[in-house]
């Protein structure tokens, strides 16, 4: 073993920025190392170093740690991060004696094939993946040789966001042992001065800190640096434990002193602005407040709290509701009264004795809220100069009026119409939090999570204090259209005191000497302000920071324009979603970040599986997770697991597919653990099999089954859907789909049309629209998109004749009573996978997989998704269960045998 590392596990996610390097707990007592710092095991951290380097806000920090073995065996170690969450990874590397294993970034589906492709041929592979979009945790177990060492280094980079007059950028540290040489290096390069600076850790005593902590600023630069030696890491003069454990906070601002403040280098500009002296605008402020019986205990007097807290910080200009829903919605006022004493008493006694009622009518509560402030921009005109602001806090999920959340979605959008800005709290866990942030993005707002905690009164407050003061609205930067491109977000419904709006784009060649960035908002009247580029300022700052101020500064760009790409692809669906997801995977791949399109690959480093990790950003919250490779499963965990998917978010991302296909292969995606199951129906040609059946629509999908038209006597051969039938009752809807034609309604003699035709139609609540060889999609209001795709044989094909494959799109507005062979998983559904052992085929692993309270044996295996490229498709891996789904569908197969395709 001496010189090897064995991989053991990757990522999973939590809160904050963590450094935590351990030896794994073993039997015997720990000794101490010649050096001072305390060896678990004969295992010592050599040193912990963490340098951020920040030029403009944008942040590039690097950990680096080494550890050594002193034993004369073998011992594995633990190396913990937790980085920001909109921190994206752009560097790994773990070094073994002379070995070095480097990250590689490429997008998810190579690195799933090539992941699938070296696990099945035997070679050194394998994939785990992290989970979250709140913040990351990497967690890497490796073993050390006997006498041997090993460094790890890991690189990430953020861009910083104002919030309360000051950047943070924190650093949670818990290395569990004495080390050597601990070290937190903080550089900081602002070029329009920095006007503050701190720097506080909360497990140093406040005259401790102030000794061991260095800190200084002048002009531009800043910087701090805590370097602990091992004695004043020490929780005591005579312990062997540290007291390094909790939060190393570095605080700063930049000078206000010019309204503009813009950094142009290399073709790429970045343009902050947060202007001072502004007075506060008044606004007119709606708290929705969710009272169903999930708000119980802590969750109700908490909210209280906060509130008559928030109550007593409002100014007598401002103008306030507030409104309630459980189970029905009541308003306190019903229309916005002035923020007077008198009636902030009133409101401070409505919000002590308002009690808890029934179910979440989220809907409901939300709609009134708008409608209060919609009427008093209508009827008071005085109150129209106001910002004005809704703020929505809820625990849990609609379960009360209007439940869907598509139609919620729609409902929120139609009424503020881009009034004012929507900000939806979470409390808890249970809450559906991904619901809340599109329904948030939608409307110009944002979402945050309150933690069920004994801050969670605290939490509420300093969300509403970020808001509280607004100085300006619908803020537009506008910039030469002949000068910059791919700009990010210029356009802001509100900017508040103590934030900051950060724009950034390209400037064209030669186009420098006439880039300038016209402002305008309101604030209380007309704001306008014109920003030019000193370019002899520039050239100074290139002159001081060299190459690493054009490269943090188009790097900036690259970050919020990809963040923003990851917000927007949220919001959409079907094509739309694609294009702006091939954009945000495209930046990614030229930037070389980890973000939820791409992966980081470490060549070379295996396990004694032959696994090498691959480190994966999820695309979103999920439950827990089970990664599996052969030989072996991880399981992975998010930190703040939501219960359920949101139903808005069903539609299928690319290779995460649902549907039929080719002998027939049934695909099933699981969003809730990012997997997929397969499985095959051996029947005889000519069958009818029901795939998708809505009995409270009467929405139906069956396929007809055809056969090579060579067949041998005696001998199973391949079966295809050949005739396809998709009904929707309630619209006398009717089509017919073959390999030679798509038939409309062809009980009545409805239009027939050719593969070789490009037609879009629409009839009542049904749109078809035909793409010529290729496709057709059929897309149901308040019902689900479907895709049948065309099959030609192709020269040189096994396959004889003409098929069809069919695919769900979308199907989350499906009701929870479909059934059929692909409808009966159109809604959430549970299963474990465990004990993966080598199988019959020594290319493939097999499992143990318990579902519906059944125990099946599958197979790891590949089937293909053919919806984006009809000739070769492309891999998707799956497990599979065997004999036709048996114990995986309900019933058996023969029961989804139907007399007709209608």
């Amino acid at each position: 073993m001496h010189g090897t590392m064995g991989l053991r596990g990757l990522l999973c996610v939590c809160l904050a920025s963590l450094l935590a390097l351990q030896a794994m707990p073993a039997q015997g007592s720990p000794t101490r190392s010649p050096k001072g710092g305390k060896a678990v095991d004969g295992v010592v951290i050599r040193s912990l170093k963490v340098n951020c380097k920040v030029t403009s806000r944008f942040a590039h920090c690097v950990i680096t740690s080494q550890v050594v073995n002193n034993a004369d065996e073998a011992k594995e170690v633990a190396f913990d991060v937790e980085i920001p969450r909109m921190a994206f990874i752009s560097d790994f590397a773990i070094t073994a004696g002379e070995n070095a294993f480097l990250g590689d970034i490429k997008d998810k589906v190579t690195a799933w094939k090539q992941y699938r492709k070296a696990a099945t041929s035997g070679e050194n592979a394998g994939l785990v993946r992290a989970s979250g979009r709140t913040m990351e945790q990497f967690a890497i177990q490796v073993t050390i040789g006997p006498r041997n060492k090993a460094t790890f280094r890991l690189t990430y980079e953020e861009v910083l966001k104002r919030k309360l007059m000051q950047y943070d950028i924190v650093i949670k540290v818990k290395p569990k042992q004495l080390v050597q040489h601990f070290e937190i290096d903080v550089d900081i390069f602002e070029p329009r001065g920095i006007s503050k600076l701190d720097a506080q850790a909360s497990f140093l005593r406040k005259e401790l800190a102030a000794q061991l902590i260095k800190k200084s600023f002048s002009g531009k630069e800043g910087h701090v640096l805590f370097r602990p030696t091992v004695g004043q890491q020490q929780s005591c003069p005579t312990c062997s434990t540290t007291l390094l454990n909790g939060d190393f906070k570095v605080t700063y601002d930049v000078n206000r002193d010019k309204a503009c403040d813009l950094l142009v280098a290399d073709n790429h500009f970045a343009h902050f602005f947060a202007p001072q002296n502004l007075t506060n605008l008044n606004k007119n402020v709606v708290f929705v407040i969710d009272i169903s019986s999930s708000m119980e205990g802590q969750k109700v007097k908490q909210t209280k709290e906060a509130l008559l807290k928030i109550l007593g910080d409002l100014r007598p200009g401002d103008y306030f509701d507030l409104v309630l829903f459980g189970s029905a919605v009541q308003s306190w006022r019903g229309s916005l009264v002035q923020a007077s004493a008198a009636n902030l008493d009133a409101a401070r006694n409505f919000v002590q004795h308002f009690s808890l009622a029934g179910s979440t009518n989220l809907n409901g509560g939300l709609l009134q809220g708008i409608e209060i402030l919609n009427k008093a921009h209508g009827s008071l005109p005085e109150l129209s100069n106001h910002a004005s602001i809704l703020i929505m806090l809820t625990d849990g999920e609609p379960t009360e009026g209007v439940t869907d959340r598509a139609q919620i979605l729609k409902n929120v959008r139609d009424a503020i119409r881009g009034k004012f800005p929507l900000y939806n709290l979470g409390f808890g866990h249970d809450v559906d939090l991904k619901f809340l942030e599109v329904m948030s993005l939608e409307n110009n707002g944002r979402v945050q999570r309150i933690y069920e905690d004994h801050d969670a009164t605290q939490q509420l407050q300093g969300f509403y204090e970020q808001v509280a003061n607004p100085l300006l609205r619908d803020v537009e930067l506008q910039y030469p259209g002949d000068a910059v491109s791919a700009l990010t977000q210029h356009h802001h419904k509100q900017y508040y005191e103590g934030s900051e709006i950060i724009v950034a784009g390209r400037i064209a060649d030669h186009k420098l000497s006439s880039f300038k960035a016209d402002v305008q908002a309101y604030g209380g009247q007309e704001f306008k302000t014109t920003c030019l580029v000193d370019e002899e300022e520039m050239k100074k700052l290139l002159r001081e920071r060299g190459h690493m101020l054009e490269n943090h500064v188009e790097r900036l760009w690259a970050y919020l324009t990809i963040q923003e790409l990851l917000a927007k692809r949220m919001k959409l669906e079907g094509a739309e979603k694609a294009n702006v997801s091939a954009k945000a995977l495209k930046m990614s791949l030229a930037y070389q970040f980890v973000t939820p399109l791409t992966s980081m690959t470490i060549r070379g480093m295996a396990d004694q599986d032959g696994l090498e990790p691959l480190i994966d950003k999820p695309l979103d919250d999920s439950l827990p997770l089970e990664m599996v490779g052969p030989g072996k499963t991880f399981v992975l965990l998010a930190s703040q697991p939501s219960p359920t998917r949101p139903s808005s978010e069903v539609q299928q991302l690319p290779n995460q597919v649902t549907g039929v296909d080719t002998d027939p292969h049934f695909l099933i995606h699981v969003p809730q653990k990012e997997d997929t199951l397969c499985f095959n129906i051996n029947e005889e040609p000519g069958v009818v099999l029901s795939l998708v059946q809505d009995p409270d629509t009467g929405f139906s999908v069956n396929g007809q089954l055809i056969g090579n038209e060579a067949r041998s006597p005696g001998k199973h051969e391949g079966t295809y859907f050949g005739r396809l039938g998709i009904a929707n009752p309630a619209t006398d809807f009717q089509l017919e789909v073959t390999p030679q034609n798509i038939t409309l309604n062809p009980g009545s003699g409805g239009p027939i049309f050719s593969w070789r035709d490009q037609a879009s139609l629409r009839q009542n609540e049904v749109v078809v629209t035909i793409n010529r060889k290729r496709n057709l999609v059929v897309s149901v209001e308040d019902g689900g998109t479907f895709e049948v795709v065309l099959h030609r044989v192709w020269k040189g094909s096994a396959i004889r004749q003409d098929f069809l494959g069919f695919y769900v799109l979308d199907s989350h507005r499906m009701s929870a009573r479909t059934h059929g062979l692909l409808g009966q998983f159109f809604h959430p559904f549970d299963y474990k996978v465990f004990d993966l052992h080598p199988g019959s085929d020594p290319t493939k692993t097999d499992a143990t997989m318990v579902v519906k309270k059944r125990r099946l044996t599958v197979t790891r295996g590949l089937q293909k998704d053919y919806s984006k490229d009809p000739r070769h498709g492309a891999e998707v891996t799956c497990w599979f269960i065997h004999n036709n789904g048996d114990g995986l569908i309900d019933g058996v197969h023969t029961d989804y045998i139907v007399s007709d395709i209608f």
